[in-house]
Formats: C-alpha cells, structure tokens, sequence
C-alpha cells in the first residue's frame, strides 16, 4: 500500500517531469560535482536509476573519474571507453539503468560542438544534462541545460522553463 501512496504523491506533485531526483541526492551530487572540479575543470557523472514508461528516477550518482581516474586531467571530461565496463557492471549489479549523464561547464549551461558530437551514451533518447559556473552553487533545474540526444548528433533542447517542465528536484511523500 505505501508504495501505491507514493506513487500517488508523484504523479500529484510532478505529474508531467521526465525526470527527476530527489532534493538530497541532487545537492549531495552538485556538492560532489563542485568539489571534484575545484573551480576550475569540468567534472562529471553517470546518473543512475530506474525508468517507469517515459518517466526516469534518478537514484545515484556515479562519478566520471571514480570509472576512468585521469578523465578529468585535461580541464574537460575525456572519457576513455574503458570505464563503461564497470559501469554496466554496476547497473547490473544494482538493477539501475544509465537514465542521464551530468556534466559542469565554466560558464553557462550551453552545450559544446565536443558535447554535440560525442555523447556520453549514444542512444536515441538518452538526457544530458549541463551544469553552469562548475556547480559552484545548488542549482534550480531552470539554469540547467538538458539535452536529448535523438541520434545522428541531432538533440532536443530543453532550457529555462522548458528545463522545469522536464526535471523535478524535490521531495516524494
């Protein structure tokens, strides 16, 4: 019965969100973002949960660097492909699913030509996210920039409100 509640309390209080996450893990996860950036290099993270129609719950972080150490050397995230392995093998460990991907940027939440052309899972409908200013603050899912990637590195856009219709950070009953 409580997970029928629940579920009820959702779909009341984000009933249209293609995404979302809890308030706590969100800003655990940007603290972690800002922290391993240090204000000065992007830093990244496989989001991780579960999805239920159209609709993705986020339950984890997973942190680039924490899959491939030396990802984040350069001042942006080069990812070598041999962090996917543990990757999957942790999705499938957990019962999770890749739902996003989450990176920072220096400046705004823009996507780069480099984001455009390779994203970090290259499957139709897969959500990247953008953070700006390095996660240097919680930020509100208006500043953010998402992307949907629809496959021959064409992507759907979706900022400001758009973002908010998108994304829900918060509580569930």
């Amino acid at each position: 019965m409580t997970f029928s509640i629940r579920k009820i309390i959702q779909e009341y209080k984000a009933p249209n969100h293609r995404l979302s996450c809890s308030s706590s893990l969100w800003k655990n996860g940007l603290t972690e973002l800002k922290r391993r950036s240090g204000d000065y290099r992007e830093s990244g993270a496989f989001l991780l949960g579960t999805v239920d129609h159209h609709r993705r719950r986020i339950a984890r972080f997973v942190f680039y660097d924490d899959l491939d150490p030396n990802c984040l050397d350069s001042g942006i995230v080069v990812f070598d492909g041999s962090g996917y392995g543990p990757l999957w093998e942790l999705c499938r460990k957990e019962g999770l699913s890749v739902v996003a991907d989450i990176h920072t940027h220096p400046g705004v939440a823009l996507q780069s030509g480099t984001d455009k052309e390779n994203p970090m899972v290259a499957t139709k409908g897969h959500i990247a996210i953008i953070i700006p200013s390095f996660a240097n603050r919680i930020i509100a899912p208006d500043e953010l920039g998402i992307y949907e990637y629809l496959g021959a590195y064409q992507w759907n856009v979706y900022s400001g409100s758009k973002a908010k219709e998108f994304f829900y950070i918060g509580t569930w009953g």
